[in-house]
């Protein structure tokens, strides 16, 4: 191997190990801002658009059926 394969091949790591840190970082960031939002998102359903008896995830799926019905006849 030449003394430039091996700067390239250097190089190359380089800029991967760069790049897989680049990702990983905003990776996490973004899985903090999707949670920090689904969280603040099933606060406001439980709050203001739950039924009695209902769980956020059943006032979801209601909201959701009834906005595609609501939608589906414009």
């Amino acid at each position: 191997m030449s003394t430039l394969e091996k700067i390239e091949k250097a190089v190359v790591e380089g800029y991967k190990k760069i790049e897989d840190g680049v990702v990983g970082g905003y990776k996490k960031i973004e899985d903090g801002v999707v949670d920090g939002f689904n969280k603040m998102a099933d606060g406001f359903v439980e709050k203001h658009l739950m039924k009695e008896g209902e769980t956020v995830e059943e006032a979801r799926e209601r909201i959701t059926k009834e906005t595609a019905e609501r939608t589906s006849k414009i």
